[in-house]
């Protein structure tokens, strides 16, 4: 099952430095795909290939995240948030996704999105578009 949110591990993680986003940071944010049969909610604390999708045009850990929207305060809601992204020339079946930050080591995870139902592509482009990143819309956000 696969629960949208903000993982726990993520909230410790910022009071212990774990994660910038600030454009001066050399950190990377991947996002990775999942198949419905992934276990994916607040207790994920690390990206794992474990039911992570497969298919042509994907490779496993993702793509990598742009972000458009460096960490911004409004209304006392500090959040963030990530360009369009894409993978091309696909065919993949994918539930979910998590959006992590890429270390090589821990890998060590943010916020799980939950696409509701399978999504497919057969020969076309599988794309992610973002909310409006406000402090009411933005996918990672902190009160």
């Amino acid at each position: 099952m696969i629960t949208q949110t903000i993982v726990n591990s993520y909230k410790k993680g910022l009071l212990e430095g774990v994660f910038n986003f600030s454009n001066t940071s050399t950190q990377v944010f991947k996002i990775a795909l999942y198949t419905s049969s992934a276990t994916l909610n607040a207790s994920t604390t690390v990206y794992s290939a474990t039911n992570e999708a497969t298919g042509t045009g994907y490779t496993a850990g993702g793509n990598i995240l742009t972000i458009s929207t460096y960490p911004t305060l409004s209304n006392s809601v500090a959040f963030i948030s990530f360009s369009t992204v894409t993978w091309s020339i696909t065919s993949i079946t994918a539930r979910g996704a998590l959006i992590y930050k890429f270390d090589g080591a821990t890998n060590p995870a943010i916020a799980v999105l939950d696409f509701g139902e399978d999504k497919t592509t057969s020969g076309g482009n599988f794309v992610i578009n973002f909310p409006l990143a406000d402090f009411q819309n933005a996918i990672v956000r902190s009160a």
